[in-house]
């Protein structure tokens, strides 16, 4: 066993290792990609964001922009609304109040992580 490991365990904590796999394994995988979670946290910043904004403000092509947010509403965690602006269409995304708890529990992950890993 390692130093740092049996400090761990002669103070009463679990080594790092442990820590960090069990935050690990409670990250939601459907906001944890790069690209959702870049979504997922401009939506929980400022709603609601039309499309072009976001893809502007992430600078995704349509496509990719496409087919995260679709992945996000099969998730349940944003909400599209498509209309029209006069004659020119506009789709805007909300997080939903399932999407919102969703990111609340992403951030203590990510949160008890860092605390996990900083020196004592």
């Amino acid at each position: 066993m390692s130093r740092p490991a049996r400090r761990a365990r002669a103070e009463g904590s679990p080594p790092l290792r442990l820590l960090a796999g069990e935050a690990a394994t409670r990250l939601d995988d459907v906001i944890h990609g790069r690209t959702r979670l870049a979504i997922v946290s401009a939506l929980a910043a400022r709603e609601p964001i039309t499309f072009a904004e976001l893809r502007d403000a992430l600078q995704l092509t349509d496509g990719n922009l496409s087919v995260h947010a679709r992945r996000l509403e099969e998730a349940g965690y944003v909400s599209c609304h498509k209309g029209f602006e006069g004659r020119v269409p506009r789709t805007e995304y909300r997080l939903t109040a399932a999407g919102r708890r969703a990111f609340e529990r992403y951030l203590e992950h990510i949160e008890a992580l860092l605390k996990a890993s900083r020196p004592r």
